[in-house]
């Protein structure tokens, strides 16, 4: 450890955590919330973590194992180590003392394939020390090794490290100078979605933001994800689990990537993501409509995407298709998510990020990340942001972050409930 590092030290009841104190704020790194998932644990649920002693909380996070995003050619692309001794989080605190500050959880999305919670576009020093809040990014596991469904064996299980993490962090946040009872999850994306599907379950939050949640897609049925699952296992060369924990990470990469398993994705129609949350009889038993209505009555949200959402993926152009579909997938659900909460009695908000500053790319998926984090040098060089007019996208930061930090304390963004859509541009 270099001596120019000035660390900090804070006592929980597995050890001491030594983590970084920077200019605003104190930076606990990569702390293990679960034991890796490898070998006998790849696939399985997450099991807590038994460090005991010291732990290093200044060193970088690692991701979880992961194929490139097909989105880097819209917001660029980042540089972490890869490693199954991924479930982890990192926490910013404006210090660690006892007062209980509310709590950010950041779930990062990435279909369910890539993304880490702790990269450089994601750091919460900036967002903490404005909001006077805790932030705590999140890792889990993503494609196969968090989402493959096989009957008889536990689903879902990516889905329960992000339990599994929100769990540690009631348990352990007031050691960092947060309150376990003023949780605010948010998500994006994937991410987003994983929040309404803790929701639909027996959540330990009470306030949720969601940015671009792809409810429109919903879960995948039992019988199609098995399907996927067989012929993702089959290009892979195995034929059960046991088989698959043997395999090198490079071959369930490949079986991703195979012939047979994209004509099999195709086939489904469904224009969704390969990996993501199944409706598995056991951890999600009930039909997606009562589910999602259980929901939506169990948190107090602010839920929004951007105008043009489907303008970020591959072969996407801005045109009356794409904006429908960007409609059905993103936009309206999450107007009716906060409808049919205020309905349920809770507080709902709906926003629009309509700020686009190349035409190729307009508002699409992901260009509101920068400003809610206030890392617009982390996305310096993103394609999406060209053009970008420096005063413009300083006040937005401003705007944004003002009406999210008053949100996650409790209070209203600044803007009339649904189904009034604040528009930010």
């Amino acid at each position: 450890m270099s001596h120019t590092v000035q660390t900090e030290t804070v006592r929980i009841p597995q050890g001491d955590v030594i983590g970084q104190r920077l200019p605003r704020v104190s930076r606990f790194s990569s702390i293990p919330y679960a034991e890796p998932a490898a070998g006998a644990l790849r696939f399985a649920p997450p099991v807590p973590a038994r460090w005991q002693g010291t732990l290093d909380a200044t060193l970088p996070m690692p991701v979880c194992p992961q194929l490139p995003s097909r989105l880097r050619g819209v917001m660029g692309d980042f540089e972490a180590q890869q490693s199954e001794d991924c479930l982890r989080l990192t926490v910013w605190t404006p210090a660690a003392d006892a007062r209980k500050r509310p709590v950010v959880v950041w779930l990062h999305g990435g279909a369910w394939q890539s993304g880490g919670g702790a990269v450089d576009w994601y750091d919460g020093a900036r967002l903490a020390a404005r909001g006077d809040i805790v932030v705590v990014g999140v890792n889990y596991r993503l494609a196969a090794l968090g989402w493959l469904y096989v009957p008889g064996e536990t689903a879902n299980v990516g889905l329960l490290d992000e339990e599994a993490a929100i769990n540690w962090v009631v348990q352990h946040i007031a050691h960092f100078g947060g309150d376990p009872q003023q949780i605010t999850v948010m998500g994006h994306s994937a991410g987003a979605f994983n929040i309404a599907a803790m929701l639909a379950r027996k959540p330990q939050f009470q306030r949720a933001i969601l940015h671009s949640a792809s409810l429109g897609r919903g879960f995948r049925e039992a019988d199609q994800a098995a399907h996927l699952s067989r012929v993702f296992l089959e290009a892979a060369g195995v034929q059960d689990l046991s088989q698959a924990r043997q395999l090198p990470l490079g071959a369930l990469f490949a079986a991703q990537q195979s012939s047979g398993v994209m004509q099999a994705l195709k086939k489904e129609g469904a224009n969704r993501s390969l990996f993501c949350p199944v409706i598995d009889g056991d951890i999600f038993k009930a039909p997606t409509e009562p589910l999602m209505q259980a929901a939506c009555s169990r948190a107090d949200v602010l839920v929004g995407s951007t105008l043009n959402e489907m303008a970020a993926f591959p072969g996407t152009v801005i045109n009356e298709q794409s904006q429908q579909l960007g409609e059905i997938i993103f936009r309206a659900p999450g107007r009716k998510w906060a409808s049919d909460a205020r309905t349920e009695g809770r507080q709902a908000w709906n926003f629009s990020f309509d700020y686009a500053p190349t035409q190729q790319f307009g508002a699409c998926h992901c260009i509101d990340l920068p400003f809610v984090f206030g890392n617009l040098d982390a996305f310096a060089g993103a394609p999406m942001l060209e053009g970008m007019v420096a005063e413009h996208a300083t006040s937005l930061v401003d705007q944004i972050q003002t009406a999210w930090i008053e949100f996650v304390h409790g209070r209203s963004p600044g803007w009339d409930m649904s189904p009034v859509v604040k528009i930010f541009k």
